[in-house]
């Protein structure tokens, strides 16, 4: 039996945004960034209005089906806790669509306000940052962006999966538990977004690879992303071999035109630059101030360019 929350309790989750992969590391590295929405969650008597205010506001579901609505009914769920009316605000500067994990920070800042209204009731029924990596995973069906934006920093997450013994070869199994780790950059390191006013659909990008990597390739990325993890924490002297990629930048770049001549600029210049998630926003990373001739460059080919600095994780009031 679910206990109910009380009308009057307010909560509110700044999240960050988040980039992936980092070039090698396909769904596994991750690095949460300084632009964060602010969700504000307040306990009501019944019923349910939500406000959206900002990024997407012209384009989200103002009801039940909005993704942030369904986190904060999955943390309150995962609590054993129920609200019967909810009051929700949602103040969004995450750009949608752009490769910097908007869907991701929506679901974490849905999820820690749940649970965050949950511990309000009991203490003893705050969610710890692990079962939140869990949570927000289950929405994405990866964790690399939701990891970034509850822990914050750098990021390695994986799957694992445990098959039954008796189970029939070649069955799907859905029974998966999603983990993460943070890792603390390197203090000169430096992020730098570019972002496009286009989107990108994940689907379609995600849609353009292969189900099929040669032995080489393979063994090329597990190199780099393990070369990546030194770079970013210890050796930033080693972001460009760290950077690069073969699994999945140049397999996209036909749907990403833009962002394809840019990275390839930037690399030129000795920048290390990769695509950011699913694209199209590129992420730079180095240890010195962005170079102001490719800043108006950039601006030139309507990109803007954002320094976000690499952020906490989500936090509650």
């Amino acid at each position: 039996m679910s206990a109910t929350l009380p009308a009057g309790l307010t909560v509110t989750a700044r999240v960050p945004a988040s980039t992936a992969n980092l070039g090698p590391g396909f769904d596994s590295l991750g690095m949460a960034l300084g632009i964060y929405d602010e969700i504000q969650v307040r306990t009501t008597d019944s019923g349910l209005t939500i406000r959206v205010e900002g990024e997407g506001a012209d384009d989200v579901p103002w009801g039940p089906s909005h993704l942030v609505v369904r986190a904060i009914e999955r943390g309150l769920e995962s609590a054993g806790v129920w609200a019967d009316g909810l009051d929700v605000v949602c103040r969004n500067v995450i750009p949608h669509s752009r490769g910097l994990g908007s869907s991701a920070s929506a679901v974490v800042g849905g999820l820690a306000a749940g649970c965050a209204l949950a511990a309000k009731l009991d203490p003893a029924l705050a969610t710890s940052a692990d079962r939140m990596v869990q949570l927000a995973a289950e929405f994405e069906g990866h964790p690399d962006n939701a990891a970034a934006s509850v822990l914050g920093g750098i990021v390695v997450s994986w799957t694992e999966s445990e098959r039954p013994a008796d189970e029939a070869p070649g069955t799907e199994y859905h029974g998966r538990t999603y983990r993460a780790v943070r890792l603390e950059a390197h203090p000169a390191l430096r992020p730098v977004v570019l972002i496009p006013e286009e989107r990108s659909s994940t689907a379609h990008t995600r849609g353009l690879l292969p189900d099929v990597v040669s032995h080489g390739d393979a063994a090329f990325n597990v190199s780099r992303a393990a070369l990546a993890v030194v770079a970013l924490t210890q050796r930033p002297d080693l972001l460009m071999p760290g950077t690069a990629d073969r699994l999945h930048q140049a397999q996209r770049a036909p749907a990403l035109p833009l962002t394809t001549a840019w990275i390839t600029r930037l690399r030129t210049a000795g920048i290390a630059a990769t695509v950011s998630g699913a694209g199209p926003t590129i992420l730079a990373l180095g240890t010195s101030e962005f170079p102001a001739e490719l800043r108006e460059m950039a601006a030139a080919d309507g990109l803007r360019v954002v320094e976000p600095g690499i952020a906490e994780g989500v936090l509650v009031d």
